[in-house]
């Protein structure tokens, strides 16, 4: 019986293993970078008149922005993954608060 089994396991595993795998398509080409010199277009996130804008830029890009409202509390726009997904936060106090405590004291 035993025999049996591995007899029928090792068929269908043959048969599993002689199947073509599905047509593959081409990776399309990536569009060319910018030439240097040449500016790229600004994005502009709408913002109500009289509130103030503040860009915290990291390597020339923008990735937090804080926004104070005219009559009321800042709040910032965070893009956390890079591409362009702003998330609203009212502190950036994450809550994370992390143990730190001495291992051992040099005297």
């Amino acid at each position: 019986m035993r025999h049996l089994v591995l007899l029928l396991a090792f068929l269908s595993l043959n048969a599993m293993a002689q199947r073509k795998p599905p047509a593959m398509e081409p990776i399309p080409e990536p569009p060319p970078p910018p030439e240097p010199g040449v500016e790229q277009p600004e994005v502009r996130i709408p913002v109500p008149s009289g509130d103030k804008v503040e860009e915290i830029r990291e390597g020339g890009r923008v990735v937090m922005l804080k926004v104070t409202p005219k009559n009321g509390k800042p709040y910032y726009l965070v893009d956390t993954t890079g591409a362009g997904q702003w998330q609203r936060r009212e502190t950036l106090d994450d809550g994370i608060r992390v143990p730190m405590w001495p291992i051992w004291i040099f005297d």
